[in-house]
């Protein structure tokens, strides 16, 4: 297979759901796991979650049109930039939909004024300060989240009263997700503590309890779905029951992540009077796109090795881009790297297709290996695929048939 691409490691993939589907069973067998698109949108993934059972857990109305199109019966319809259309089909087809902004609160209550008599469940997103009760974790920090009706200062008890101002809402869930700089138990338990706070000060009954998503996953020296889901239920079990109140997981690295794998290639090994560089045909905008990262899962595979290698104090690793800053690591004490030599970058499922930009080099091919067999699931793209739909004129186009 020509590099660079992705490969999706289908049985490790099997195995991350079997260990989530088999946590929840024990700790809350009522549970509902929603597959996050925005982690990874491959229609193979999608069609992989699907035939788990998992909903789609969309953002926006192009990820609620792409749930539709892959066929999803159950969607969970999140985030503040909804679009109307999509919101207004989402209540209508009794899907979960958790409402973020006050927008959604005014359509809600056209969409109902128009058909009255007939019931919209609805849930709501609460925005609760994560960085108070985990010093030092939330992703907000000081400055606080942004999603959702916040409890502490009132929003969300008068958005609450808003809704139920409608006669035909019924307000059936609560949304706690919360982004975390460390994904620790402790994030999961302050989620849970909050949710029974909301019941026991509010007096009002949840058909689900949607906590998000965020965790690790295939790190065996990090909290495990088990050790999630443990946390949670112990608390949650004070105030709920999971006979009446069904417990939604919102997974997407932890499930995505651990599997996929991105191929490269040396291309050319240069000195200069300051460095050894080591150019690749991929790139960092492939495993990194927010270019964040400080360290990456590799190995690499040599070829043509001889017992006396050229050994080499620093050996900088870059991309294809003409970026600067497209460098991936430093090789330290190591063989000196050669031409058509492999470095493969792990666990790099989450937020690298998706976010991937068209720069320089399109879209790499995408496979997925299942027992020794090896399938192309997508194609590399070509120009074909970056001129689609565009229009065009006053050029002559060049035919190369």
């Amino acid at each position: 297979m020509k590099t660079p691409y992705y490969l999706i490691h289908k049985e490790m993939l099997d195995e991350g759901m079997e260990k989530l589907k088999l946590a929840a069973a024990k700790y809350w067998p009522n549970t509902v796991i929603g597959y996050s698109f925005k982690t990874n949108s491959l229609p193979w993934v999608l069609g992989y979650m699907k035939k788990h059972g998992c909903y789609a857990e969309v953002v926006s109305e192009d990820e609620y049109g792409l749930a539709e199109y892959m066929g999803y019966e159950n969607i969970i319809y999140n985030g503040p930039v909804k679009g109307r259309d999509s919101f207004e089909r989402a209540c209508r087809k009794g899907q979960i939909v958790n409402i973020d902004a006050d927008r959604e609160i005014r359509w809600l209550r056209k969409l109902c004024g128009s058909q009255p008599g007939r019931p919209v469940r609805i849930g709501i997103r609460v925005n609760f300060d994560l960085e108070g009760m985990c010093p030092g974790e939330a992703s907000g920090g000081e400055e606080g989240g942004r999603f959702g009706f916040n409890y502490e200062n009132g929003s969300f008890k008068k958005s609450m009263e808003s809704l139920q101002e409608i006669p035909e809402a019924q307000i059936v869930g609560i949304h706690l997700h919360c982004s975390s700089k460390t994904r620790s138990l402790k994030i999961y338990e302050a989620i849970a503590r909050t949710a029974c706070r909301i019941k026991r000060e509010l007096q009002t009954e949840f058909a689900y309890i949607d906590v998000g998503g965020g965790y690790f996953g295939g790190l065996p020296d990090r909290p495990q779905y088990e050790d999630y889901l443990r946390v949670m239920t112990e608390i949650l079990r004070e105030a709920y029951d999971p006979d009446r109140t069904a417990l939604i997981l919102e997974p997407g690295t932890s499930l995505i992540c651990p599997p996929v794998e991105y191929a490269t290639s040396v291309t050319d090994v240069k000195e200069t009077s300051r460095n050894y560089f080591v150019t690749t045909d991929g790139s960092r905008i492939h495993v990194d796109p927010l270019m964040t990262k400080k360290s990456y899962f590799y190995h690499i595979e040599p070829v043509n090795r001889t017992e006396n290698e050229e050994m080499l104090k620093k050996q900088v690793i870059c991309g294809f881009t003409c970026m600067e800053n497209d460098r991936l690591f430093e090789l330290r004490d190591a063989p000196a790297l050669r031409e058509g030599d492999r470095i493969v970058y792990e666990k790099v499922g989450a937020y690298t297709m998706c976010l991937s930009p068209l720069f320089i080099g399109y879209f790499p091919a995408v496979y997925v290996e299942d027992q020794g067999e090896i399938t192309c699931v997508r194609q590399k793209w070509s120009v074909d695929e970056y001129v689609q739909k565009h229009e065009y004129s006053d050029i002559e186009l060049w035919d190369s048939k």
